[in-house]
């Protein structure tokens, strides 16, 4: 029985992001992906034309759901829930970002890594200002850090099993950068 043409771009997306973030984006072929889903590279090209393209559509959602995330707190909803719904979008996204962190000079060329480090920039700026001293901003550099690495490195149920305390202890990270007594 035939794919659904949805059904296979998914299937492709899929894949990709496992090859990415296990092997890298440069060491991972189109041919080795077509191959692990038993389809003809034509047919790959079919669905995305070149690798690149097939990396621009495993970008898009993030770069959507960051901005989404962005946009929801640039009003200011609280650093807890900025930083619990920032774990899950690294769960979400754990493939892509595990592709970033091993393949970072390939994937810099492509805007991936600017896009994640400006997000990473303004999620910063929601937590402790645009100003901040800088016991502050390691206080947010250590919560997003932190928040990001048990995320991604971590096997996905695992990581969501420890969303709440990884928040936590990352608002324990905030409020450290924050109290009274700590100078620049």
């Amino acid at each position: 029985m035939p794919r659904a043409q949805s059904d296979t771009k998914a299937e492709i997306r899929d894949v990709a992001v496992e090859l990415f973030g296990r092997q890298g984006y440069e060491r991972t072929s189109l041919r080795e992906i077509a191959e692990r889903l038993g389809i003809t590279k034509a047919a790959l090209y079919y669905h995305y034309p070149s690798k690149r393209d097939l990396l621009a559509a495993l970008v898009e959602p993030l770069v959507t759901e960051a901005e989404h995330l962005l946009q929801r707190h640039s009003e200011g909803v609280g650093a807890e829930q900025l930083l619990g719904e920032y774990f899950d979008l690294c769960v979400r996204h754990r493939g892509l970002m595990l592709a970033v962190l091993n393949d970072l000079t390939a994937l810099s060329e492509s805007g991936l890594v600017e896009s994640v480090m400006s997000v990473r920039r303004r999620l910063d700026a929601l937590l402790v200002g645009e100003e901040p001293g800088t016991p502050a901003r390691m206080g947010a550099v250590i919560a997003l850090g932190g928040i990001q690495d048990i995320a991604v490195m971590l096997p996905a149920h695992e990581a969501a099993g420890h969303r709440d305390r990884a928040v936590q202890i990352a608002m324990a990270a905030l409020r450290c950068g924050t109290e009274p007594g700590h100078a620049d």
